[in-house]
């Protein structure tokens, strides 16, 4: 039997092939989902914890209700995550409660508090926006067929959560006044949060195989200019101002600003006059945010008492 290597895995994917189990994978291809699948499961999860927070400052019964659904709907599709990657040999207790709150990979905006249900709001149009389009491109390209299957049920989803975002971001701003206000402010910090979101410029991406591989099918600079196509127009039609224009040659948006610069965590500001590295980007995200220890915490922190007394009890 003839050995598999990534050159012959490539060339069936590129024919249409899903790879459906592991002994169908190469090392490198099995390292590669691995990384995306754990990056996308731990963005879900820890999305639960930061929505909560502002959930329970809703203005309403209603409100508080939707928001609560979006949290159920963030846990459900985390699970999806984590269930699939335990048919690649991980154990997903440990990745849930076992891991240190530095060790998880979601992105960066996760690590820091929601504060208000505006920003919950604003969440859910910036954020969400993001990781549909980022989920959407691999709904659309992936080769690993369970994790296509899985996605039909979190695209649809996740489109909720979006259009929640963006219906209530265009209601609020027509009422104008504090309330408007509280939306820029919102704008202000999670804007750039979701520039950010994307990572590497194409010109400086050190790895390719999650594009070779077929386990996504567009480029950073790619899925960036999508979110900022969505995002900035948005914006525009609530009178929100950000860092974004149209560029008249290219049809694109693009940042006004180089991306990316320090942040100030404490404050939720930016110093767009300090442009900082990639390598110092990748530091800040290592560190993790201000709430990092306290929203893995949220759900960690029961789960050693609770199987304590599970085993106490003389259960499994």
């Amino acid at each position: 039997m003839a050995v598999l290597t990534d050159e012959v895995l490539i060339n069936k994917i590129k024919k249409g092939y899903l790879v459906e189990r592991p002994e169908e994978m190469t090392e490198n291809y099995k390292k590669a989902l691995i990384q995306i699948m754990l990056v996308s499961a731990d963005t879900e999860l820890m999305s639960a914890p930061a929505y909560y927070m502002a959930a329970c400052k809703a203005p309403s019964i209603n409100t508080r209700l939707s928001a609560f659904a979006i949290i159920q709907d963030e846990l459900g599709h985390a699970h999806i995550g984590f269930r699939l990657l335990e048919d690649l040999g991980l154990d997903k207790d440990y990745l849930v409660y076992g891991r240190k709150p530095h060790e998880f990979k979601n992105p960066y905006g996760f690590d820091q508090s929601l504060d208000s249900w505006v920003e919950l709001v604003m969440a859910n149009a910036f954020f969400d926006r993001a990781g549909i389009v980022l989920l959407g491109d691999i709904y659309k390209h992936t080769s690993y067929g369970p994790w296509r299957r899985a996605l039909a049920k979190v695209d649809k989803e996740e489109l909720f959560h979006l259009r929640h975002g963006e219906v209530w971001m265009e209601r609020l701003c027509k009422a104008g006044g504090k309330v408007k206000a509280e939306i820029q402010r919102a704008a202000d910090w999670m804007f750039p949060m979701g520039a950010e979101w994307f990572g590497l410029p194409d010109t400086m991406k050190r790895h390719s195989a999650q594009i070779d591989f077929q386990l996504k099918g567009y480029t950073n600079d790619q899925l960036r200019h999508q979110w900022l196509n969505a995002v900035v127009p948005l914006c525009e039609r609530c009178g929100i101002k950000v860092p974004a224009h149209k560029d008249n040659e290219t049809g694109q948006f693009v940042l006004e600003y180089p991306i990316p610069v320090q942040f100030d965590a404490e404050k939720k500001r930016w110093l767009f006059d300090k442009p900082i590295t990639w390598d110092q980007a990748f530091d800040r995200w290592r560190r993790r945010g201000p709430y990092n220890v306290e929203l893995v915490g949220m759900f960690q922190k029961q789960f050693a008492p609770f199987m304590k007394l599970y085993n106490g009890n003389g259960h499994a």
